[in-house]
């Protein structure tokens, strides 16, 4: 996007609007993780600094800096120890959903202010719209069920324990080129795995809304 911007593709609001909007996603997907691990009773996140909204801490030198440059990357993955799990299947599944969860219901909020609170100030909309659009992005692309995404972790946690195993061996070893596969080759797919749900959530929630002129 910085890209983008420099080219003159994109306005300097639009362009902050996006670092915006996906600092504040990436920070509340991981930030969710972590409280939910150490509701579990795992002390790591803590140990390593992730319970906090201060985006800092959830920022990764690589994966957020080429999300802020082309627009595709990666936040800072929150660590956690199974072992420490009070009901292991069950916490992982948790720690697993709330990252993409936490994303939904704060796309869902924001929708929800932009409906019904007059917020007078002219470029909301705009930024309203940057975080719901990123927001429901982590989330819906987050519960693919291939690794490293939560979805797998997800799936791991659903299947009986012998498939399971498996599942998780096999995403292990070919997790990582599937996903960038599907990126590349099946952007057609992500994009409606993505989209369609999105776009009922929004048109929902905004059914009957007219943005203020």
């Amino acid at each position: 996007m910085l890209f983008e911007f420099v080219r003159g593709g994109i306005t300097s609001f639009e362009f902050l609007a996006f670092v915006i909007a996906a600092l504040v996603a990436i920070t509340v997907h991981e930030f969710a993780h972590a409280v939910r691990a150490t509701q579990a009773g795992d002390p790591t996140p803590g140990r390593q600094g992730r319970l906090t909204l201060n985006p800092v801490a959830h920022y990764d030198p690589i994966g957020t800096t080429m999300i802020l440059v082309v627009g595709m990357g990666w936040g800072r993955a929150v660590w956690t120890d199974p072992a420490t799990y009070r009901h292991p299947r069950r916490d992982g599944l948790m720690i697993s959903l709330w990252g993409p969860l936490s994303n939904l219901l704060l796309a869902i909020t924001v929708l929800l202010v932009l409906r019904f609170i007059p917020i007078p100030w002219r470029p909301w909309p705009q930024l309203a719209f940057a975080l719901v659009q990123w927001n429901l992005f982590l989330a819906f692309f987050n519960l693919l069920p291939i690794g490293p995404l939560d979805g797998a972790t997800v799936m791991t946690h659903l299947l009986p324990d012998k498939l399971a195993v498996q599942f998780q061996q096999f995403m292990a070893q070919y997790g990582m080129m599937m996903l960038f596969l599907l990126v590349f080759a099946g952007a057609g797919f992500v994009g409606s795995w993505i989209g369609v749900p999105s776009s009922f959530i929004i048109e929902t929630a905004l059914r009957g809304w007219h943005p203020p002129v």
